[in-house]
């Protein structure tokens, strides 16, 4: 969950035409002031969650030289840590982007926003699980809000394709040893269509060595895909209450039913299942309101609506870790 929208103290609703921009015109509104955000809290959740992305980006690093444990190698633990920047660089770039995304757009209408609070974990597949940012007052139209809403995935996405090409260029295609047992990473459409670019058709037996760069640039796309999940307070959630209005709670009850029925596809939503569900029972599924709810979004910002609709459609993976088994 990238930020969630507050509610509108005042609940009185009024319509007014859009401006030839397609920005509505309101009156004039005067929201509270907050306290700026202690930058010390964000400066440490960033060192703290560079430290756990260089620490599983060491064990990405290093399982890239091993070939699958095909290679010995013996790395001091200083080559490791320069190793782990690969992937540590890059994902918090791709997470780092898509926040100040959000934090830009906001600044540009004037709501108030912290600066991204980035969250370190002890997993050593990724290191972090994700970023976000708190939104102190609420955003009065729905222009507004999609704005700010498509703003992160966006420059997320722009970041992400960049270091994809680099980190699967990066790579190598290897034969995976006769009793190899690991990990196997769902690929998105565009993972998919950037491997062939650079590598062909991969044959049976063989498996792509993700450099850390293009690991990263994976999990940035997953990450940019479950953002747009159209439920709730997710990027996605905001869009779409910004595109359909009241009845995105329709869109938000489909989506958290879709996402129950992809753990019976693959395990590995099992927890996204749940997160959903959580937000819901939290947050409710109405999206909270704007003043101009009735108002359709202009024909500018229906043609972005579809371009984020596309980013998801490429990014998105039904299984997106599973663990695998090669049987001879």
């Amino acid at each position: 969950m990238s930020f969630e929208s507050a509610q509108l103290s005042v609940p009185t609703r009024f319509e007014e035409p859009l401006s030839t921009s397609g920005t509505t015109q309101l009156p004039n509104l005067t929201f509270r002031r907050h306290r700026t955000s202690r930058r010390w809290v964000h400066l440490a959740l960033f060192l703290l969650t560079l430290a756990t992305t260089t620490l599983a980006g060491s064990g990405h690093y290093l399982g890239f030289h091993s070939n699958f444990g095909l290679n010995e190698i013996n790395f001091s633990w200083t080559a490791l840590a320069i190793g782990g920047v690969w992937y540590s660089f890059t994902v918090l770039s791709i997470l780092g982007a898509h926040e100040f995304g959000h934090y830009f757009a906001c600044r540009y209408y004037r709501i108030n926003a912290s600066l991204p609070y980035f969250i370190p974990a002890p997993f050593f597949l990724t290191g972090t699980l994700g970023a976000l940012i708190r939104i102190r007052e609420p955003i009065p139209t729905k222009p507004m809000l999609f704005d700010i809403g498509v703003a992160g995935p966006l420059a997320g996405f722009i970041v992400a394709c960049p270091a994809l090409l680099i980190g699967v260029a990066f790579s190598r295609v290897t034969e995976l040893p006769a009793d190899f047992s690991g990990y196997s990473l769902g690929e998105p459409l565009l993972f998919q269509f950037v491997t062939w670019i650079f590598w062909g058709s991969i044959a049976d037996g063989q498996s792509l060595n993700l450099h850390p760069m293009a690991f990263a640039a994976w999990f940035g796309l997953l990450a940019t895909a479950l953002n747009l999940f159209p439920a709730g307070q997710l990027d996605g959630g905001h869009i779409s209450y910004a595109a359909f209005g009241r009845k995105s709670v329709l869109v938000t009850y489909g989506t958290v039913a879709l996402t129950i029925l992809l753990v019976f596809w693959s395990l590995s939503w099992l927890f996204w299942a749940i997160l959903m569900i959580a937000i819901l029972r939290f947050s409710g599924a109405n999206h909270p309101r704007t003043h101009d709810e009735d108002l359709p979004l202009d024909n500018t910002r229906k043609l972005v609506a579809y371009v984020a609709l596309a980013i998801f459609l490429i990014c998105f993976t039904p299984a997106p870790i599973e663990v695998f088994h090669l049987i001879n």
